[in-house]
């Protein structure tokens, strides 16, 4: 050994940039699969159970929030079918994912304590942490991703298109 640490070849490099899964994402992608699933048959559950015609606001409620489960049981399967690195766009959809459905409860509590004449402020206030924390999030994720894309063009010797 003469002090030098060993070079690695493009390909090492761009496998250790961006690994496939790692357990623990492999992890958080069976953990949103189930979650998704087991919360939108609760819901389901919940919804078809109600005894007597619903009114539209409710069916439209429980729509929303079955949608909500889904799309997280979506992002689940879709994470552990890849098989190539995937540059952080996981993280990127995950935060998309929170983003919208932060903005559509915030929106419909806030619209149901308009309603009431109760809470707004609270609504308004707890929504507006959950969206502002989402975007927090969406926005890392695309910085994180255009970094990973702009180290692999580099290393790669591509030019952007």
């Amino acid at each position: 050994m003469n002090g030098e640490e060993p070079r690695l070849s493009t390909q090492e490099m761009l496998d250790r940039l961006a690994p496939s899964l790692s357990p623990w994402r492999r992890l958080r992608a069976v953990l949103a699969l189930l979650a998704g699933l087991a919360g939108g048959a609760f819901v389901a559950a919940l919804w078809w159970t109600e005894p007597g015609p619903l009114p539209a606001r409710t069916q439209l409620a429980f729509a929303v929030l079955t949608v909500f489960c889904l799309a997280w049981a979506g992002y689940g399967c879709w994470l552990l079918t890849r098989r190539v690195p995937l540059f952080a766009t996981d993280r990127v959809i995950a935060g998309w994912i929170a983003l919208v459905a932060s903005l559509v409860s915030t929106v419909g509590v806030t619209a149901i304590a308009l309603q009431r004449g109760t809470g707004v402020g609270a609504a308004i206030g707890v929504g507006g942490v959950f969206v502002a924390v989402s975007l927090v999030l969406v926005v890392r994720a695309h910085a994180r991703r255009a970094l990973l894309l702009r180290l692999q063009r580099e290393l790669t010797g591509k030019k952007q298109e």
